[in-house]
């Protein structure tokens, strides 16, 4: 799959997810970009909708007293979190000053024509709009590959929205595999769906993980995610909608940098050595007299021991070698060989 000028496939593509952490400041927005930047992250990913193109007034009050937003009306909640529109296109022309891909996530048609304005690259459908049919029929159409999160879905509801994509024109689509909960528990991430996912769909897979750290998002790498998606601030103590659940940039850097050593450790399978390996093997171990022997004298545990290097016969000669008699006299420190053995 290919997102602009990169390849997925080189390495784990490293996505910051800027959403609701700018706290209402574009300053704040491109210090956060830039920081992604600086950290190694290869794109970064708004979210396109405002307040009432997502809900109305007074539709919903949360109520889950363990939801980080309890008691929030979700207008109020999408009204702090939005990142306005007329930022997008001075924020999308400084990450690509930085060098960064950048994208979003639309969550209805009008932001889908928005964003076709920018040039986005791709597009993100998030977990909450991954059976949103006429969302996914407007993404689809545009031709842009498609990064579709699976969070709160059934096997079924997947394998309908693949459906829809690729109806609709979508080829190029990755899913990534999600806990929608904010923050999930890592005993609720369940990565070995990534490989099933993978096996059913026949799609690339990914993870958009919300749980706190970067443990989970390398153990997604070694399961074969070739997308991690992890939401992004200058600082955790600074505050901000989900801010609780998003890495700092000393964390996305090491996230960037131990993804890639995880990525490039899965190699293939194989049990050959290395070359290295081979210049190792005089390290293993082998039989050698251990004490001065005479020539017709008995090879015993007492003067024949397994040690290192590798030069003499190999230890599974062990039991065969004892009992034998000395050919000539053998001064301690020879490897042994047949030779020295009647």
């Amino acid at each position: 799959m290919k997102i602009s000028n990169f390849a997925i496939g080189d390495s784990p593509f490293i996505i910051a997810e800027l959403s609701g952490n700018h706290n209402q400041s574009i300053e704040r927005a491109k210090a956060i970009i830039k920081a992604a930047a600086e950290a190694g992250a290869h794109a970064v990913k708004l979210q396109t909708y405002t307040a009432d193109t997502i809900t109305l007034k007074g539709a919903y009050t949360i109520t889950d007293k363990d939801s980080l937003w309890y008691g929030k009306d979700l207008y109020e909640l999408y009204q702090e979190a939005h990142t306005p529109w007329e930022w997008h296109k001075p924020l999308f022309d400084y990450a690509r000053e930085l060098g960064m891909i950048i994208f979003s996530s639309p969550f209805d048609t009008t932001a889908v024509d928005f964003l076709e304005e920018l040039d986005v690259p791709c597009y993100k459908i998030a977990s909450f709009e991954n059976t949103d049919h006429v969302l996914l029929e407007k993404v689809a159409k545009t031709g842009k590959p498609v990064i579709m999160s699976t969070g709160i879905a059934t096997v079924e509801d997947i394998q309908e929205s693949l459906e829809v994509l690729k109806k609709n024109g979508s080829s190029n689509v990755t899913l990534l595999k999600c806990t929608s909960s904010y923050p999930a528990s890592p005993v609720n991430a369940h990565l070995l769906t990534i490989p099933h996912m993978r096996d059913l769909y026949g799609y690339p897979v990914g993870l958009s993980d919300h749980t706190l750290g970067i443990g989970v998002s390398i153990a997604a790498v070694a399961l074969g995610a070739m997308i991690i998606e992890k939401h992004f601030t200058l600082s955790r103590a600074d505050g901000g909608v989900d801010a609780a659940f998003s890495l700092e940039p000393h964390e996305l850097k090491a996230l960037v940098e131990e993804s890639k050593r995880a990525y490039v450790s899965l190699g293939k399978v194989n049990y050959e050595l290395s070359d290295k390996e081979k210049n190792s093997l005089v390290f293993k171990r082998s039989l050698y007299v251990v004490k001065d022997m005479k020539a017709g004298e008995t090879f015993t545990a007492e003067n024949v021991r397994s040690i290192r290097p590798a030069l003499g016969l190999a230890t599974k000669y062990y039991n065969t070698i004892l009992g034998k008699k000395a050919t000539k006299d053998i001064p301690a420190g020879t490897p042994l060989n047949f030779e020295l053995t009647e």
